[in-house]
């Protein structure tokens, strides 16, 4: 279904609560299986948590994650390990789509037994749980920091432990710390050091402990972005947040520093500010270490008529759809002129925003939202706006409990 957001104005103070992060929740909930006396609080009510948790208790021979990219690779280690289960894990044609040899190839060099079913190197995979006994295995480290993740997940339950080294730069590595402090939290040792990853086994019960989620900065992008576009002194707050997360998208209050949005926290409220206009012309940023925030600082950069230049993003090829060139697609729908290449995006400055542009999102939650703040600047319909429900069900009635007026 299409909505159409008029072009608003958004309310000079206001206030929300968003849901928990959908990383966090996800690595958790994976933590949670193999130690069931771990409890979590605040859990990303997201679709992509949802499947994630029902394939951790599923009982049957086939699992379908749909377009749940980070369940389809937790989960493929999960059942790698678990000894005499049996699956097949499958998807969206999307899915089956994307790659996943280089977590299957270093599962299957610890003593795995995973296959492909159709096409070599894509899922649906056969997967029959086994006793992991070698503990040592390299991977390529300029790839999905999810691969890595997976495996650093379900270490500490492996007979020997693990240890993993990373070859070239290291992609996304604020999410691989993330795994490691959860890791911490729980009460697994782990080290790492240069390239090298070191996970030891931890067989036994852990003590039982509650963590709490904290709500998921990559859902905050949209409100920075709101927040850019939107007259000097308006302001949102948001829970629950603090300054020291373990999120990589926590860069945002750097980078909408530059757009002239200020961050303060008070216990765990975030406040969002327009404090002044920006006078600079263009950006750059290298994304690197947050590469799901790229849609959303293009979308501000363009309703703001700036030029920006977005690197690090040679990730974004193998995510819902190849964001780089659906974002190019799009902005040049509403009058952008983008240039792409299969690691970067540069956006030329343009100062007409086109009205009426209905605005397809392929399947991807973050190709809606990012889109959302420029009603902002003209009205434009979204297409399929029930995609955004993958990781931020609530974000439509939020966006109206703030100013936006949106009708289908």
């Amino acid at each position: 279904m299409t909505i159409k957001l008029h072009k608003s104005e958004v309310k000079k103070q206001s206030n929300l609560t968003i849901t928990g992060s959908k990383s966090e929740s996800n690595r958790l909930l994976l933590l949670q299986a193999l130690y069931p006396e771990l409890k979590i609080n605040n859990v990303s009510n997201s679709d992509d948590s949802e499947v994630m948790s029902k394939g951790l208790v599923s009982t049957a021979d086939v699992i379908d994650i749909d377009h749940a990219g980070t369940a389809m690779r937790f989960l493929t280690a999960y059942f790698a390990c678990q000894v005499g289960r049996e699956v097949i894990l499958t998807g969206s044609d999307r899915m089956k789509e994307r790659p996943i040899e280089i977590l299957v190839t270093a599962l299957n060099n610890l003593g795995a037994d995973v296959s492909y079913l159709e096409q070599h190197g894509c899922p649906p995979l056969k997967i029959k749980g086994k006793k992991l006994i070698n503990n040592k295995v390299t991977l390529h480290a300029n790839v999905s920091s999810q691969y890595i993740s997976a495996l650093l997940l379900i270490a500490s339950r492996l007979e020997n432990g693990l240890e993993l080294t990373l070859e070239g730069e290291i992609t996304s590595v604020s999410y691989i710390k993330m795994t490691l402090s959860l890791l911490n939290q729980v009460g697994i040792s782990s080290v790492f050091k240069g390239q090298v990853i070191t996970v030891k086994p931890q067989l036994k019960n852990i003590l039982s402990k509650t963590l709490t989620v904290e709500s998921d900065w990559s859902s905050a992008s949209y409100f920075f972005s709101v927040i850019a576009l939107s007259p000097i002194d308006t302001q949102i707050a948001l829970s629950f947040y603090k300054p020291n997360s373990l999120q990589g998208d926590a860069v945002l209050t750097g980078i909408y520093k530059e757009f002239g949005v200020s961050t303060s926290f008070n216990g765990n409220i975030m406040t969002l500010k327009k404090t002044h206009e920006i006078t600079k012309q263009a950006l750059s940023f290298e994304l690197n270490s947050a590469p799901d925030i790229a849609q959303t600082i293009a979308v501000t950069c363009f309703g703001l008529g700036l030029e920006c230049y977005l690197s690090g993003l040679h990730t974004l090829k193998i995510k819902e759809t190849d964001r780089l060139v659906a974002l190019k697609i799009e902005l040049e729908k509403l009058g952008a002129q983008v240039d792409i290449t299969d690691k970067s995006l540069k956006l030329h400055r343009s100062s007409k925003i086109k009205t009426g542009i209905s605005i397809s999102t392929y399947n991807d939650h973050r190709m809606a939202m990012a889109f959302a703040p420029l009603a902002l600047k003209t009205t434009l319909n979204i297409d399929d706006h029930e995609v955004v429900s993958k990781s931020y069900p609530a974000f439509w009635n939020d966006l109206e409990t703030i100013g936006f007026r949106i009708s289908k």
